[in-house]
């Protein structure tokens, strides 16, 4: 049964892509700073977390510079919303002139060797746009896995929204997943996951910016049991109305070393390729919730 809160949180997003939408880009982008600054002033958990994420990241920052930082990463935070609440509007064009991805022979000639590739992205960005951008680029729909939200219908729109973008949208819940997955990728298909926050109990350990965090150990799983290409992919915001990214070399399948050995030395790669990323471009990491294991609750933290 939906709760109160339930419907408002629901009312508020189906407003937000109902009117903002409509809204010209200039416009759409004010509003998403106005709200950014406003939620920054207040410093709520969210804005908190984000602050002490974005110490790990930058550990020299001085407590100016984090403000700074924080409030840049929730200006990109809310583009992020902006940019998605309006992406069903936008035409073929606009969309192809929205992104621009380095390295996307790696991508395309992937896929044309038919082994399947799988994609993992970290909150960087505005991954929904990107998978927009490269259904349309490639013309090759893909599969990805979500976290079921509530309320109810609060998860059934955004799994409207994703597939009206041309993606196959498996919930996170259960065990059918993995199998879907796998499926997909050996028949020579395209899979999306971000993979820098573990949802689960199965993730693998990884060092982080010199701390112990904990990553979703499938991605390395689903290469390792399927033959398909992994391969990390970063996206940042450079001040433009374009959104930028690269897609990394594959990860490779260590030779020796049982399953679970290879998943973390693969998954510490793609930490690796992740951190890298975020350094770069620390304000577009939208890591707005507890993050290293130091940080969890210890239920959370063990499993």
């Amino acid at each position: 049964m939906s709760t109160a809160t339930d419907r408002l949180t629901d009312s508020l997003y189906r407003l937000g892509w109902a009117g903002v939408k409509k809204l010209p880009q200039p416009a759409a982008e004010r509003l998403g700073r106005r709200i950014a600054d406003v939620a920054w002033k207040r410093r709520g958990k969210g804005v908190s977390r984000l602050e002490a994420n974005l110490a790990r990241v930058v550990p020299d920052a001085s407590e100016a510079y984090l403000r700074q930082l924080s409030r840049a990463g929730m200006r990109s935070y809310m583009r992020y919303w902006m940019e998605s609440f309006r992406l069903p509007a936008y035409s073929e064009r606009q969309l192809l002139d929205s992104v621009h991805i380095h390295d996307m022979d790696r991508l395309t000639d992937g896929l044309a060797s038919d082994r399947g590739v799988l994609l993992a992205l970290p909150h960087m960005g505005n991954w929904d746009l990107a998978g927009a951008w490269v259904v349309t680029e490639t013309k090759t729909p893909f599969t990805t896995v979500v976290e079921r939200l509530k309320p109810e219908s609060l998860y059934d729109r955004f799994v409207a929204y994703r597939e009206g973008l041309g993606m196959e949208v498996l919930p996170h819940a259960g065990g059918s997943a993995f199998g879907t997955l796998a499926r997909r990728l050996r028949a020579g298909g395209f899979v999306c996951l971000v993979a820098d926050r573990d949802l689960s109990s199965s993730g693998v350990d990884v060092k982080f910016f010199g701390e112990t965090a904990r990553m979703p150990a499938g991605p390395a799983m689903l290469a390792q049991q399927t033959g398909a290409l992994l391969m990390p992919v970063t996206l940042w915001y450079d001040g433009t109305s374009v959104m930028k990214g690269r897609v990394h070399p594959p990860v490779e399948v260590p030779e020796h070393g049982s399953r679970r050995e290879k998943s973390a030395a693969m998954t510490q790669v793609v930490a690796d390729v992740f951190a890298a990323g975020i350094a770069e471009h620390p304000e577009d990491w939208h890591m707005l919730q507890r993050f290293w294991l130091s940080d969890l609750e210890p239920r959370e933290g063990t499993g």
